[in-house]
């Protein structure tokens, strides 16, 4: 049962917290360099939804309660629903094996199922960057980067997060439903919805947002070129508005489109799944949402990020709230934690804040059995330590970066310039031998490799 809204109830009184909402949205978009910004909040059948700034930085155009806005991977909430609706029609079950529907994956694809893949404990790695597989077909990603030969873990057992299982997910939508990812995203999920398909590389008939990059250091902000290879188009290609995000929102929990997505499906979703430890990004995971603790209640939604863009959707399926925001600049993720307590002053909502590591974590006294080298896909992790027993992470060569670990096995990257330490994640020990053999960054999980 939904609770009453805090949403001011008379045209007067709403008239009145949009502006205040406005203006707050506006000072915020200032003081973090974000050329445009949506706010959506719905509760108890009213929503408030405010928008600021400019779509491109470039021709000044407003942005507008239309302006769709690359999501990154809040896009994956959405082929996970794709994937939902076609369960709810008895074309897959969610413990199907995956190479059941993916025929690139009957020789050598990973042993999981359909629900593993959702819920990012398939034990796939995370995936190539976008260059590197910009003429690929889906069908030839899948054959070189999802293997199972390049498992980070065996399926089922943790959780690391993975574009290349979201891609997985569309090509099982296409060869169910016999149409491309995009086609049956459209009428299985966006017309219903009320949602214009808009995706990056065919933005359609809708004004588009780009992405920007802010430099405080200059106080310069600059457009940014989308880099999405078409083969990803399932794990982050959609462009949205934050009412869009809104409506997606309200689907799962039982407010919105009627009987699009059955109720017993949408606790399905929203059931944390067991074993999936995302670390750094959220409480837990369902099927295609992240699960985030607010006092007694378990939210849901994503966070997305495409080039130059950060979007964030949150709900409460206890009292129906929904929060939506999309940014066009890659410095929103900092506007939108700033937002939190902004929408608690003027709503009374308060949103789940990023899980923290509980106070009795100490620093590890003896840390050597953390340094290695672990893959996760072409992604290479070096952990080292130096004569004084600091411990240093490097990604791909790039200049180590002081990390501090603790008795659990969590770990903090240090920022070099200011000192302030940045929970990072969290080692693994092999449940047989008490060894550490992974590492989870960002919730990404990388295993220690035996070639050092």
């Amino acid at each position: 049962m939904f609770h009453r809204s805090p949403i001011p109830s008379t045209a007067e009184q709403r008239s009145k917290a949009r502006r205040i909402l406005e203006d707050r949205l506006c000072a915020l978009a200032r003081a973090h360099q974000v050329p445009g910004a949506q706010l959506a909040v719905y509760s108890g059948g009213s929503t408030l939804a405010v928008e600021t700034g400019v779509l491109d930085c470039d021709t000044g155009e407003p942005v507008t309660t239309d302006t769709a806005v690359p999501i990154g991977s809040i896009t994956k909430s959405y082929t996970a629903t794709v994937v939902t609706l076609l369960v709810a029609d008895g074309d897959v079950e969610l413990d199907d094996q995956l190479s059941d529907h993916v025929p690139e994956l009957r020789r050598a694809g990973p042993p999981c199922t359909v629900r593993q893949v959702l819920s990012h404990t398939a034990g796939l790695p995370s995936g190539p960057d976008s260059d590197q597989v910009a003429a690929l077909t889906a069908s030839r990603y899948l054959l070189d980067h999802c293997t199972d030969r390049t498992l980070v873990m065996p399926p089922g057992t943790d959780f690391s997060y993975s574009n290349a299982g979201y891609v997985a997910a569309g090509r099982l939508i296409e060869t169910v439903t016999g149409m491309s990812w995009q086609e049956a995203m459209r009428s299985i999920l966006l017309d219903p919805l009320g949602t214009p398909a808009s995706f990056i590389g065919a933005p359609g008939h809708r004004p588009a947002a780009r992405g920007h990059s802010a430099n405080k250091a200059t106080g310069r902000t600059r457009p940014v070129r989308q880099n999405l290879a078409p083969a990803e188009a399932a794990a982050g290609g959609l462009m949205t508005s934050a009412l869009d995000l809104m409506a997606l929102a309200r689907v799962h929990i039982g407010d919105g489109v009627p009987r699009l997505l059955p109720p017993q499906l949408a606790e399905e979703i929203r059931r944390p799944v067991p074993g999936a430890d995302p670390g750094v990004l959220a409480d837990g995971w369902g099927l295609g949402f992240a699960l985030f603790r607010h006092e007694d209640a378990l939210w849901f939604g994503h966070d997305g990020n495409a080039q130059g863009t950060s979007c964030h959707l949150r709900a409460d399926p206890r009292t129906g709230v929904v929060v939506a925001f999309t940014s066009n600049a890659g410095s929103g993720t900092e506007m939108w934690h700033e937002l939190a307590g902004t929408l608690e002053e003027i709503t009374g909502i308060g949103l789940p804040g990023t899980p923290s590591r509980p106070e009795a974590a100490t620093p590890m006294a003896s840390t050597a059995q953390c340094t290695g080298v672990y893959l996760n896909g072409d992604i290479e992790y070096q952990v080292t330590m130096n004569d004084s027993g600091t411990l240093a992470l490097s990604v791909d060569g790039d200049s180590p970066a002081p990390l501090v670990c603790h008795d659990d096995l969590t770990c903090d990257l240090v920022d070099p310039s200011s000192g302030r330490r940045i929970p990072g994640g969290r080692f693994v020990r092999d449940p047989r031998t008490g060894a550490v053999d992974r590492i989870q960054l960002s919730g990404r999980m990388a295993r220690k490799s035996a070639l050092v």
